[in-house]
């Protein structure tokens, strides 16, 4: 029943779901934006609504599919695939389903249905990396909890009709995404950029440094600690501002200007630079120089964005077989993620018109389906032979 290929792997029916879920959203929340009547009554309101489904449902179809794919693939994990993948499948339907019919539905039946996914998630894969021999992998645990928790705060502040609480639950999700990416993605990132320099011929030396690497972990714990506590201003500066020049020194000595001619991997460093840019926007909004809302665009439409389009178009050729270049139409994808990016941000800092967050939205939508109709058919069929050593481009 679940040997078909899109059961053989989670990247294959999350990103599949994800790529299309997220523009949907997208055009939905910019509809409701100018109250067209596009969207049932909303239990949340609509600013909630496009948080919650951006985070707990779009965001969080993508997330699962890159961590069920790269747990195998760099801890040894075994992979989760066939009745078990469909198992998780299908508690994202449940939620989405859910989170629709809220109106007509118990707010703790809502609830139950929507936060299950990341707790049965964790509760799969948590035997398998507690016998793995490297013990960072058992940060993974933390990440699916902290999602989990964001979520069950939502649905509670929910049910008791407190929307403050519901708006932690969210913010709470965010910082942990920001964890996760700098976890995952500060890692990746000069791996690749390593591998894909060394195997074109240009001579590397190893930058690692625990020093770094640990003050920029430490740094984002300050960042997150700050955020969600009722945290003087001034100390919520620092703290942003301590992450800015920490994950800037990161950044800078894993020359990502060397791999421009790589669109799989310069994608990475830029996505990697608008959550620098985040740090920095919200040490600037604590200090009263620009609106909250500016380091959280920079970083789920810039920093999300592009790592997102990245890892799934490099997930979805590798683990298909297919050659590792990025075909032409993606790169047409990847640049409308800049151009959404710079406009949202552009809308937040400066107060901008509905048409311009109304292009924002379509750009950024457009991006991911170029990636639908683009890997859809990749993702839907029987993998090629993988290729030995393949080009990265």
């Amino acid at each position: 029943m679940f040997s078909a290929p899109i059961w053989v792997s989670p990247f294959r029916p999350f990103y599949l779901l994800g790529a299309a879920y997220g523009p949907a959203l997208i055009l939905l929340w910019l509809g409701a934006y100018v109250e067209l009547p596009v969207l049932p009554r909303l239990v949340y309101g609509l600013e909630l609504w496009h948080g919650h489904e951006m985070v707990f449902g779009f965001s969080a179809a993508i997330i699962s599919g890159v961590l069920l794919t790269a747990l195998p693939s760099w801890a040894g994990t075994p992979e989760i695939r066939h009745g078990r993948l469909a198992l998780l499948v299908a508690l994202w339907l449940a939620g989405r389903i859910a989170v629709w019919l809220a109106p007509v539905l118990p707010p703790a039946l809502v609830g139950v249905a929507d936060s299950a996914l990341f707790l049965v998630m964790t509760v799969m894969v948590a035997p398998a990396l507690f016998r793995v021999e490297n013990k960072l992998y058992l940060a993974t645990l933390p990440i699916l909890l902290g999602l989990f928790l964001g979520n069950a705060i939502f649905h509670y502040g929910a049910v008791q009709g407190v929307v403050e609480l519901s708006r932690v639950g969210v913010n709470f999700a965010i910082y942990t995404i920001v964890l996760l990416y700098i976890l995952k993605g500060g890692i990746l990132t000069p791996i690749f950029t390593g591998n894909r320099l060394r195997e074109t011929g240009r001579r590397v030396s190893s930058d690692f440094s625990k020093l770094v690497e640990t003050l920029a972990v430490a740094s984002v714990l300050a960042f997150i600690l700050t955020g969600l506590g009722d945290t003087p201003k001034g100390w919520r500066a620092a703290a942003a501002l301590f992450a800015f020049a920490i994950h800037l020194w990161r950044m800078v000595r894993w020359r990502g200007w060397l791999v421009l001619d790589t669109p799989l991997l310069w994608t990475m460093h830029l996505g990697y630079l608008w959550l620098v840019l985040a740090f920095l926007l919200r040490g600037a909004a604590d200090l009263g120089v620009v609106p909250e809302q500016a380091w959280l665009h920079a970083f789920t439409v810039g920093a999300l964005g592009p790592m997102m389009i990245s890892l799934m178009s490099r997930v979805a050729l590798r683990h298909t077989g297919r050659p590792m270049v990025l075909p032409r139409g993606m790169l047409v994808g990847c640049w409308a993620m800049l151009a959404a990016t710079v406009l949202r941000v552009a809308v937040s800092l400066f107060s901008l018109d509905y048409g311009v967050l109304f292009l924002s939205g379509l750009l950024w939508a457009t991006s991911f389906l170029i990636y639908l109709v683009l890997f859809g058919a990749y993702l839907l069929a029987p993998s090629l032979p993988r290729q030995p050593l393949p080009e990265v481009r």
